[in-house]
């Protein structure tokens, strides 16, 4: 969505912007964006070096890696509700409408085609999914007062947070998001709750309009080595979005094929003793630990659990290993 300014001076309590609008970019928010996509690929190239073994399994999805996640897909869809507003405040304009959602609803198609061949990477509704869909439900409210909206997205949040059903298991009603145990995904974005930041964006924008931000802002211009590159992202994020992680999985793969290989077996002996001692001894762990990974590299098992390639077989021989050297050390 482009951010465009389409603000004015006046305007009624509850009105969108006024018709007088500008073709003005504001940068800032081409800037915020390209922050935005910065942070998203780091954090896909953290799971990258997970996913090919260079750091230990589920490191990107706990601790500090999960709240970055999280906040860089907040401010994506807080943009996205920025943008709505400043593209259509002053009426739908239908043929953008239409071009644009078919241009992201068939980049999020591209995605799940594409991840669908990445063992334990299928991603069926993804933050592009969310961006299709939210984009839609939030022309509903472009023209609402922004505390309306305001108490919509806290409304999306409540749901999620204290509702929950088992219609909502079935897998063609996973987007919703209110199963009572959430489907195993990469990039999972389900309309609750993350319908609450695009909504809080509209609001934000439309508090803005009232109080003229938007001419302040479309006046700033950032230092020219920071914005030049960061406003190029911002302004092509759907195409960077695309090309991204195929460039970045493509280098570490290409590394750890034909230059140099990660250490899986300390890598996981680090991990299965960190998230060992949360329930045992010190001795209990380093003794079970040890019988681990010996039994998993005579398996031939220590790759495919550290790349996350496990046959359903080499699961249940996993499984079996565990069980045994618990025994071992009871």
């Amino acid at each position: 969505m482009k951010a465009k300014l389409v603000t004015a001076s006046s305007q009624s309590s509850s009105s969108p912007p006024p018709s007088s609008a500008s073709s003005r970019r504001i940068v800032v928010l081409d800037v915020a964006r390209g922050i935005a996509l910065v942070a998203m690929a780091i954090y896909h190239f953290a799971w990258d070096l997970e996913f090919f073994g260079w750091m230990a399994p589920a490191t990107t999805l706990q601790g500090g890696w999960l709240y970055f996640a999280r906040s860089i897909a907040t401010s994506f869809l807080f943009l996205v509700g920025v943008s709505l507003f400043l593209a259509h405040g002053n009426g739908i304009r239908w043929p953008s409408v239409w071009k644009r959602l078919a241009q992201v609803a068939g980049a999020a198609a591209l995605i799940s085609a594409a991840t669908w061949f990445v063992p334990g990477g299928f991603i069926f509704f993804g933050i592009l999914h969310g961006i299709a869909l939210f984009s839609l439900i939030g022309l509903a409210f472009l023209k609402l007062p922004w505390p309306a909206v305001i108490a919509a997205a806290a409304g999306v949040f409540a749901v999620e947070k204290g509702f929950s059903h088992e219609i909502f298991a079935l897998p063609a009603l996973w987007w919703v998001g209110l199963a009572p145990v959430a489907p195993q995904a990469n990039d999972y974005v389900p309309l609750f709750p993350w319908l609450t930041p695009v909504l809080v964006g509209i609001a934000v924008a439309i508090l803005m309009g009232k109080r003229g931000a938007w001419e302040s802002l479309a006046e700033i211009n950032l230092p020219t080595p920071l914005q030049r590159p960061l406003s190029f992202f911002g302004r092509n994020s759907l195409i960077f979005y695309l090309v991204h992680q195929p460039i970045l999985m493509g280098m570490v793969y290409l590394f750890t094929t034909f230059i140099a290989q990660p250490d899986y077996a300390n890598g996981f002996v680090a991990q299965c003793q960190v998230s060992c001692a949360n329930t045992r001894t010190e001795q209990f762990c380093k003794a079970y630990c040890t019988c681990m990974i010996d039994d998993m590299q005579r398996e031939d098992l220590l790759t495919p659990f550290m790349t996350r390639r496990l046959s359903e077989a080499q699961h249940n021989r996993l499984l079996e290993k565990r069980d045994m050297c618990v025994a071992k050390q009871n």
